[in-house]
């Protein structure tokens, strides 16, 4: 293991959301905690350039992919503490806001256990920043005045039971982590008679691998398949989602061509 000498022992957490893909999405309050880390513990979905902004510490990549856990989520909570006690300041990575189906809670609490200081930096959560990287708004006045945001896959792998409540709303729903269960979630719709809703689903979301379907309820699942659209990726519905047709030319931009 890498050793680091000369330096404030003093144990602390910093938990930053490193937002949706893009490392230019980073918070400066996040990049200048990163580069006073000495240990950097980092998810699957970070994008690793960030990792530059901390040249001297060590880093740990903790991701978890479905079906593909690096380490389990209390292992990780251990580690956390450790390298704390061990090093002094550490960061804890996370894409998007930490907040937003990131566990940080959870490791916050779990280290507060042991008497060590904790930070928050928020982070520009994938919610909202993926779908507005397609030219797709949250809320839309005379549109959608609120949205939904759920999961698309509970910790124990089924799908969120909120889905169905929120299917019978007018407002627009943002699903994460919901791909593998897209057939359930347009089962949903189509129970309240929302065939021709419009669907949008965006893979790898402000990064120069993104790409995207806009289809309707009845639809997504075949355009999807066609288009071989697969994880990491944020599922959008409402009829919101026709601005991302409006705003083609600026979808384009976005998508680095």
């Amino acid at each position: 293991m890498k050793t680091i000498t000369n330096y404030n022992r003093t144990p602390k957490l910093t938990l930053i959301g490193a937002g949706p893909g893009d490392p230019d999405l980073i918070s400066v309050k996040g990049v200048k905690a990163l580069q006073n880390a000495r240990v950097v513990l980092y998810d699957a979905l970070v994008a690793e350039q960030l990792l530059d902004y901390a040249p001297n510490a060590i880093k740990v990549y903790v991701g978890k992919r479905a079906n593909n856990h690096t380490y389990s989520q209390e292992h990780i909570q251990k580690l956390i503490v450790q390298y704390a006690l061990e090093y002094g300041h550490i960061v804890r990575l996370k894409g998007g806001d930490s907040f937003v189906f990131g566990r940080g809670t959870e490791e916050i609490n779990f280290v507060q256990l042991y008497g060590i200081e904790t930070e928050v930096v928020p982070g520009i959560s994938s919610a909202f920043s993926v779908p507005a990287a397609v030219g797709i708004p949250a809320t839309e006045r005379g549109v959608a005045e609120g949205v939904w945001v759920i999961t698309g896959t509970t910790t124990q792998g089924k799908p969120s039971k909120d889905i169905a409540m929120a299917a019978q709303s007018n407002s627009t729903v943002v699903i994460l982590m919901g791909v593998k269960n897209l057939p359930y979630i347009v089962e949903a719709y189509l129970q309240q008679g929302k065939e021709k809703l419009p669907v949008a689903v965006i893979q790898n979301g402000t990064t120069p691998a993104q790409r995207h379907v806009v289809g309707t309820v009845d639809n997504i699942v075949s355009l999807v398949k066609a288009y071989k659209i697969g994880s990491p990726a944020i599922i959008v519905v409402g009829e919101v989602v026709k601005n991302a047709q409006k705003l083609n030319a600026v979808v384009h931009q976005l998508n680095y061509n």
